[in-house]
């Protein structure tokens, strides 16, 4: 037959474009010799949680990646403890923060799905002076993979616990630094490789004094 005079390049070509439109990447017209074709991913979730099974929690979307885009998938977080010193908002995020650092297992792991959210990532109280709703985290966010910050960010923003609304997430790091607003849009969940390195600066809406001060700052402030 006619295709089987193309040649293993073509056919791996052929079947890169059929894997990559699988995904939801743009595919390109233009044959492409990239060897050996890539496994294919299919980026669907199990019916079921793994390991929901006799977990007494809450349930709510986590963002993973899978096909080079965030996916949300649902997973029953273990209620947290109470810590002294820790308020709610922040104990839920550190329980959402600490399932994005396990990663997949079986039928999500073959499906596609990764998490490249660092071990030990942890929420610390607000600052003094920081806007209400902020985190802080143990490390600053610009300082995480772009990836690990879509993820955290979109997980964050997704929970009714921790996010007042649609809008922005205030986090900040372990220093004295304003905290940033983060922004989960759809062009972060489709690119998260590329989600801005710096967010806006947030300051308090009003200065000591109890006049208005500026509530955000430029990024290059």
């Amino acid at each position: 037959m006619t295709w089987t005079r193309r040649g293993p390049a073509a056919l791996g070509g052929f079947v890169a474009l059929l894997v990559l439109s699988g995904c939801g990447i743009r595919a390109t017209t233009v044959p492409v010799d990239v060897g050996a074709a890539p496994s294919r991913v299919s980026c669907d979730t199990p019916a079921q949680p793994a390991g929901a099974s006799g977990v007494q929690g809450f349930r709510a979307t986590v963002e993973l990646v899978c096909g080079s885009q965030l996916v949300g998938v649902e997973r029953v977080v273990p209620v947290p403890e109470k810590r002294s010193g820790r308020e709610p908002v922040a104990l839920v995020a550190q329980a959402l923060l600490e399932v994005l650092e396990k990663r997949p297992a079986g039928e999500e792991r073959d499906a596609g799905f990764t998490s490249v959210v660092p071990d030990g990532l942890s929420v610390a109280p607000a600052r003094q002076g920081d806007p209400a709703g902020t985190l802080r985290l143990s490390r600053k966010p610009e300082d995480l993979e772009p990836v690990a910050l879509a993820q955290v960010v979109c997980t964050l923003a997704a929970s009714d616990a921790v996010s007042a609304g649609p809008g922005p997430v205030v986090l900040g790091g372990p220093d004295a630094d304003p905290p940033r607003a983060w922004e989960c849009t759809e062009a972060v969940r489709s690119r998260p490789e590329s989600v801005p390195t710096l967010g806006e600066l947030v300051r308090p809406s009003a200065s000591p004094s109890g006049s208005p001060s500026g509530s955000a700052g430029s990024a290059g402030s």
